[in-house]
This record gives structure tokens, sequence and C-alpha cells, in this order.
């Protein structure tokens, strides 16, 4: 049906703001149902709604007089509304050829008038309609027209009071959960650095005795280059979690063959797994391409093994398998404590360590999985991870299966 409307529809402008305000989060919220209730009574008509037009549908904030959602049919005079951005008064929507043949005037519930003002907002978007209905033709006069008027600015003002309070909300929600964030940072780095530099510092006073041996000293000093390998480390991925989150991390995305990235990162871990007795198994296709930045990629990796070894007990088993069809595909399957259901959601989050990992005082920061899921995101493919307490976990790191072009120039 054609409603010979001819001005554009500001659809986008429209719905990123009801998008903004979260307008379309609560309904019938009884503010909006005041001002349907007045419209009516203010129109002596049995029918008055506040209506929101969204990207696909109606959403009804206020009505009186009906039960009507915006689920069960849009009302067509209130997108005509919308798009002239004026105030619509239909007499007789049987012998308006624009609105007769309409299943809202040819069935229930029989809409013979319509009178709606726009909701137009402070940005100049309509977003929506205060109106009346009524079953019988008939005009308004002009002090009706004027308090349709005065109630849709009225209800625009609410809406953006409303939006106005959603992000103080959210601005206070963001704000708490970063000092959340600051204290798990001081937390885990504090602990990550404090004990390293404890040891260096304990085995620098011990190398201070003359009467040490050779052979005591150099384990006193392989003990302090671990620990400061340790710290270097952490320094490193502090620096390239800050740069990610920054988006300024080089990317630098080329061919290259994912099954040879995987192995050089599984004999880089195998020393390591080696130490704990673990078995590191490498499957799955030998040659698979892939379009990927292979510094990062194999920054990615060595995160996932190095979690997959602590998280593994001694003995345990890692396999690693690689994968071509339908995308390339590294999973990686230990054996290891697991994670709790209601703690996967956030492992991938800046500085979460799971309370296992507290328990068993397994070492680390909690910054590995962020930066294997931001480098994942940086690659346009995802990871996620499937795990059961005490029956270990699977990550999978998934690629796209075409190349993914930079948001801004690398940074290299």
């Amino acid at each position: 049906m054609s409603s010979g409307v001819s001005a554009p529809d500001d659809k986008a402008g429209r719905v990123r703001e009801l998008d903004e305000l979260n307008a379309l989060e609560r309904l019938l919220e009884p503010e909006f149902q005041a001002i349907a209730i007045t419209a009516a009574h203010i129109c002596d008509t049995p029918i008055g709604l506040v209506n929101l037009i969204g990207r696909d549908r109606q959403y009804v904030k206020g009505r009186a007089g009906t039960t009507m959602t915006g689920e069960d049919g849009a009302i067509p005079f209130c997108h005509d509304t919308v798009v002239g951005r004026k105030l619509l008064e239909v007499h007789d929507a049987r012998a308006d050829p624009r609105f007769r043949d309409d299943p809202m005037v040819t069935g229930e519930p029989y809409v013979r008038f319509y009178a709606g003002m726009p909701l137009i907002s402070a940005q100049g978007h309509a977003l929506g309609t205060v109106c009346v209905l009524d079953h019988r033709p008939r005009r308004l006069d002009d002090g009706q027209r004027q308090g349709l008027h005065t109630l849709a600015t009225h209800a625009v003002t609410l809406l953006e009071l409303h939006g106005r309070a959603y992000q103080a909300e959210e601005v206070i929600r963001r704000l708490e959960a970063l000092d959340k964030l600051k204290e798990q940072f001081l937390r885990n780095v504090n602990h990550e650095l404090r004990t390293p530099l404890t040891s260096i510092r304990s085995y620098l006073e011990l190398l201070q005795e003359e009467d040490l041996d050779e052979g005591t000293k150099q384990r006193f000093l392989d003990v302090i280059r671990r620990n400061g390998d340790r710290l270097m480390h952490l320094t490193d991925m502090l620096l390239l979690m800050a740069s990610l989150n920054a988006h300024s991390a080089g990317y630098a995305p080329a061919s290259v063959d994912l099954g040879d990235i995987t192995r050089q990162a599984v004999d880089q871990a195998a020393p390591a797994a080696r130490l704990k007795h673990q078995e590191l198994n490498l499957h799955g296709a030998e040659h698979v391409p892939a379009w990927a930045d292979p510094e990062q990629l194999q920054t990615a990796l060595m995160e996932v093994l190095d979690n997959a070894v602590k998280f593994t007990p001694p003995g345990g088993a890692i396999d690693v398998t690689v994968t071509a069809d339908p995308t390339p595909k590294v999973e990686v399957h230990d054996t290891g404590m697991g994670v709790e259901p209601e703690d996967l959601v956030h492992v991938f989050e800046d500085f979460y360590r799971a309370p296992q990992a507290e328990r068993e005082a397994v070492q680390g920061a909690g910054v590995g999985l962020s930066i294997v899921d931001k480098i994942m995101t940086m690659h346009g493919g995802t990871v996620r991870m499937e795990s059961d307490p005490d029956e270990g976990a699977c990550v999978h790191l998934i690629l796209p299966d075409q190349p993914r072009v930079p948001d801004t120039a690398p940074v290299c």
C-alpha cells in the first residue's frame, strides 16, 4: 500500500538516536502511559498512544484504550507522521486512498479517525508519535491540536531525560568496572612483580658471600636469569596489551602457513612441557594456507600453549590440532584443571584470573588470554574456550577465510 508521502525517511538517524537513548529497551513506562491517557482525554477519543518507530517494527511506550504493543501490526498512520514530520490528521480513513485498504481500517480496531504529532528530538530526528484514534470520522479543534503538540514535546523531553539518565548510569558502570580492573591490575601485577624481584634480591645477597663455590654461584645466577626473563616477559605482555587496547599494535598480515607457525609454537613450548613430564602432540594438516600477521599469531599461539602447560598437572597431555576446513583453525586441548562454567565468560577479560588459578597459586597476571582475544579480533577471527572442571580445556583459534583489511594504517 502506498501512503503517498514523498519526504525521505531518516531511518538510520532515527534508529541510531533511539539506540543512544536506550528508548526501546523499556516499554509501557508510567510517564508515557500518562501522556497517552492525557492525549485520549484531550482529544475525546477512545485510544491514545505514544509510539516509537524502530528499525523493523513499532514500539508502544504508552497506551490508553488498547492493548497494542507494536508487535501485533504496524500503525501505518504513524509511519507517515514520522516521515512527514508534522501533524497528520486523517478525518475518515475509509475515504482516504492512502489508508482505506489497511487491515487496521478494514478490520479490528476499525480505525476511522487518526491524529498524530511527531516526536522531533533535539538532534532533529522524528522518533515516533503521540497519536489518538477513533472508530468514527471526526476532526480536532485548534485547542486539541495544540494539546497534542504540547504532549509530543513533553514525550520527547522524557525520552531524552531517560536517555541521559541511562548514559549516566552507563558511565558509572564503566567507572566502577575501571576501578575493579585497576584493583585486579594492581593485585595481579604486584604479585607477579614482587615475587621475582624478591627472589632476585635474595639471590644477589647470597652471591655476596665469599665462600660460595662456582657451581652454587652458577645455580644462583640461573635463578636470577629466569626471574629476570619472567619480569621481561610480563613487561612485554603489559605493553602489548596496552597497544592492542589502543589499536596501535603492529599488524602486517601476509600469506602464511598456519601449520608451520603452529609447529614453531609447539617446538618453543616443548621444553616447558618436558619439565612437567607432559605429552605435547601436534596433529592435523601440515600445510594450511592462512592470511595473518605471523608475529602476532605466534604470540597468540604461545600464550595459549603457555596456559595449557601451566594449568595441566605433571604427566598430563596437550594436543594441538591444525585444520583447514571450513576455515583455518587451531585447537589446543589439555587435560588440566579446567574452568568452571560461570568463569568461562570472563576468561578473555583483561587481568581476569579464575578462582582455580588463585587457589592453585598458578603464576600469571591474567593478561595472556586477553591478548589472544585481541590478536584474533585484530585478524577478524575469533577465539573461544570449552571446558569442564577437572576435565581440561579446549581453546579454538579460528581465522577468517578471507584477508581482513585493517581499519587504520598498520603501525609497525
